[in-house]
């Protein structure tokens, strides 16, 4: 099943029964707060306009848990995360859609955390509401309630250990822009740098100008350069596993599967027993 799917092929979908379970993830990484400026509201965003149907999700309150030494967007509490989930009506045996903006990394999350925690069928729109060519509704949906309940895989998560072994023994990737891998500026974490061993790849570089992904072939050369190959552990990272999801989703475009560190930098350097390295080089 790919992964995406396309905003005309999305127009089909909903139009038929039953229509996929549409959920709206609107979120931005922002440093405005520290700055004293208004944060971005992505519930107001939603109110104000959105795919027919779709139910808002919150990514910092249903998505993660509250930030902490695990992080700024530590994995939620998973009875807390199902209960949101039925909320928004999802069930294991009905697709289900996300969409944010058009960045794609919130989106991205969501996916991530119904496939690790076992639903069977979830894309995400291509492009995000930017590439969404239908009508957009301020009715705001009271769904029946849906009948998922989490199961969290056994693999396709990496904890700060398991994301130090892999970037000796396989292939892991910084999703991060490649000033922050290389310690040139840190806007929001303790240090700037990556965890040794861990190779740049910025997520930026998966996706068109319109923010839609790149062909899966162009994805796939891209993975190969950067070290992935037939069958070898792949694990991504970027500073709170918001962009770092979004890099997972463009190597299951190109057909490679791959685990995400949750944590991610904004866990790692926490710990200033922790290595890091920068510049260019890898290690």
């Amino acid at each position: 099943m790919n992964a995406i799917i396309s905003a005309s092929d999305l127009a089909v979908a909903a139009a038929a029964a039953p229509a996929p379970v549409l959920l709206d993830v609107r979120w931005q990484l922002s440093t405005a707060k520290a700055a004293g400026a208004p944060v971005f509201d992505g519930r107001a965003e939603y109110e104000a306009g959105h795919i027919p149907g779709a139910v808002f999700v919150d990514l910092d309150r249903e998505l993660a848990s509250a930030p902490g030494e695990r992080g700024r967007h530590p994995l939620p509490d998973m009875a807390e995360f199902g209960a949101a989930m039925r909320r928004a009506g999802v069930s294991r045996g009905r697709p289900v859609v996300v969409y944010d903006g058009g960045q794609g990394w919130a989106a991205a999350r969501a996916w991530w955390l119904l496939r690790w925690t076992g639903h069977p069928d979830v894309r995400v729109l291509d492009g995000g509401l930017a590439a969404w060519r239908g009508p957009l509704s301020t009715d705001v949906p009271v769904p029946e309630e849906g009948d998922f309940v989490p199961a969290p895989g056994a693999s396709g998560l990496l904890d700060a250990d398991g994301a130090a072994a892999l970037a000796r023994s396989g292939l892991l990737l910084d999703a991060r822009a490649g000033e922050r891998y290389r310690g040139e500026v840190e806007p929001i974490d303790r240090v700037g740098g990556h965890i040794p061993g861990a190779v740049s790849a910025p997520t930026t570089d998966n996706v068109l100008a319109d923010g839609r992904f790149r062909p899966a072939e162009e994805l796939r050369a891209r993975f190969k350069t950067l070290g992935a190959d037939d069958g070898g552990e792949v694990g991504v990272y970027c500073g709170s596993g918001v962009s770092g999801a979004h890099e997972v989703l463009a190597l299951a475009v190109a057909g490679i599967p791959a685990a995400l560190y949750v944590g991610s930098w904004s866990e790692w350097s926490s710990d200033p027993a922790r290595p890091v390295a920068v510049g260019p080089d890898p290690q």
